[in-house]
């Protein structure tokens, strides 16, 4: 059973994710994506747009900042197979981070929501852009003469 080729691609695959998880870069894209989605959930409070006609887009970054955290924190270790597709819905979410102020319904478009959003939008964009890059060349790396976990 221990020679099994499906136990032993499973075993290649956590050694994979593991070694993907523990790079300085993976952590660091990680700490900074968890500390981005948080900021996006705070930030119409911290940049002080949180009340009167931006409930909508207070509200819209509080959802969409705990979704891009959710989706981006730990995405390494826990679901390495499903990385990419992950880090590619993220970039959605700071795509649309960007483009909110001018989307949600209401007179939203003022300097200080529309700095916000944008430099957020931004951020969160590059750090999915990296996760997803860090992803595909670890599962390059890892499968790159191999087929089916045997040498082909």
């Amino acid at each position: 059973m221990e020679t099994h080729p499906d136990i032993v691609e499973m075993r290649q695959r956590h050694t994979l994710a593991e070694r993907a998880a523990t790079t300085p870069r993976a952590q660091a894209i990680d700490a900074l994506a968890l500390l981005t989605g948080l900021y996006l959930a705070a930030s119409p409070w911290i940049a002080g747009f949180g009340g009167g006609d931006f409930s909508r887009l207070a509200i819209n970054n509080l959802i969409v900042g705990i979704g891009y955290a959710l989706l981006m924190s730990g995405g390494f270790g826990r679901a390495y197979d499903r990385t990419h597709s992950m880090a590619w819905a993220a970039c959605a979410l700071g795509a649309w981070t960007i483009i909110a102020p001018w989307v949600v319904a209401g007179n939203v478009d003022t300097t200080r929501t529309i700095t916000n959003n944008v430099i957020t939008g931004v951020i969160a964009l590059l750090l999915a852009l990296a996760a997803s890059a860090a992803a595909r060349s670890s599962d390059a790396r890892g499968t790159e003469g191999t087929y089916g976990g045997t040498e082909r």
